[in-house]
């Protein structure tokens, strides 16, 4: 793995697991717009665990490149459907926010 590889999977594993830890504890800036979305209460859990399980994919990706692939495409997918909740959502000026998430998940794969 390169030196640029591996750097961008460390800064995907922190933004996923910080973005998916936030959503745990519950914080102002990520459950706001969550509810305002229209996003269920009841998914939050899981939601947060998906993006907190992403990030520790990443980082077993170092050890098992496969895993870490599968875990980058899991994260592309979900920020997707983020993009894609936003959207239906006619929040317009949010949707920079999930791609910001995605980005580093999306570059883990092109240099995977």
């Amino acid at each position: 793995m390169s030196t640029t590889a591996t750097v961008v999977t460390a800064v995907a594993a922190f933004m996923a697991g910080f973005s998916g830890v936030a959503v745990l504890v519950r914080a102002g800036f990520v459950v706001g717009p969550l509810a305002a979305y229209g996003v269920p209460r009841a998914w939050w859990n899981r939601l947060g665990a998906v993006k907190v399980a992403g990030a520790g994919g990443l980082l077993v990706g170092y050890a098992v490149p496969v895993v870490g692939v599968l875990a980058a495409v899991g994260l592309v997918l979900y920020f997707t459907g983020a993009v894609v909740t936003v959207l239906r959502a006619r929040a317009y000026g949010h949707v920079p926010f999930p791609l910001v998430y995605m980005a580093p998940a999306a570059a883990v794969l092109i240099l995977a």
